[in-house]
C-alpha cells in the first residue's frame, strides 16, 4: 500500500472562503544574475512543477508564471514573470511556495496526499474511535500518523500490517494498532 505524496501538510489556506492551497516548496536564493530562483521542493514530483504553470507564493499567495525551470542537484531553478534581475527576484527569498489544492494531480488508486489523510476519523477493526489524524511524521524510513484522542497521542505506522483501510468519503481510517506483548 503507498501512501502519501506530498511531504508537507501545510495548508496555507488564511480562510475558509478562500481556495486551498499546498504548500511545495520553499524558495531560497538568486542565482546569477537574469532573475533565477533556487527552491527547494516539498513534494514527490518535482517534475510537475514546469514552465508555464501557476504558483502562489508566500501568506498572500502571489501569483506567479513560471517562465523557465531546470533541475540544479536536489533544487529547481526556477524563473518567474515579472522578476527579470537578481535584485526584484531577491525579495522573493525564502517565501513558501504553494500551489492550488484543486489543481493537484489525481493519484493512483491507494495513494493519499498528506493533506487528505489529516483530520480523518480513525478506528481500530471493532470500530472503536481511536482518535483524529492530526499530523504526519516523516521519518525517513515510514510515515506515521499523529492520533490525537483528548490529551493522548498515538502513533501509527503507515505500513500494510497497521492500515486496514482508508475511506476518504466517510472521513474514516480503520487500523490495527500494534501490540507489543
Amino acid at each position: 500500500m503507498t501512501m502519501p505524496a506530498i511531504k508537507k501538510n501545510h495548508s496555507g489556506s488564511p480562510a475558509e472562503s478562500e481556495p486551498d492551497f499546498i504548500a511545495i516548496g520553499r524558495l531560497r536564493s538568486a542565482h546569477g544574475l537574469s532573475g533565477e530562483i533556487t527552491m527547494e521542493p516539498w513534494t514527490d514530483f518535482p517534475e510537475r512543477i514546469k514552465s508555464g504553470n501557476l504558483l502562489y507564493l508566500g501568506d498572500e499567495h502571489l501569483e506567479v508564471h513560471i517562465t523557465g525551470m531546470r533541475g540544479k542537484d536536489r533544487l529547481l531553478l526556477l524563473k518567474l514573470g515579472g522578476y527579470d534581475e537578481r535584485e526584484s527576484v531577491n525579495t522573493l527569498r525564502n517565501l513558501v511556495v504553494y500551489t492550488r489544492k484543486d489543481e493537484l494531480p489525481p493519484l493512483p488508486e491507494g495513494q493519499y496526499y498528506h493533506h487528505e489523510l489529516v483530520g480523518l476519523q480513525v478506528v481500530d477493526e471493532n470500530e472503536q474511535k481511536l482518535g483524529t489524524i492530526r499530523d504526519i511524521l516523516e521519518t525517513g524510513a515510514k510515515d506515521v500518523l499523529v492520533i490525537i484522542n483528548d490529551d493522548r497521542e498515538l502513533l501509527v505506522p503507515l505500513i500494510e500490517e497497521t492500515i486496514l483501510s482508508i475511506d476518504l468519503s466517510a472521513g474514516k481510517v480503520k487500523i490495527r494498532p500494534q501490540r507489543w506483548d
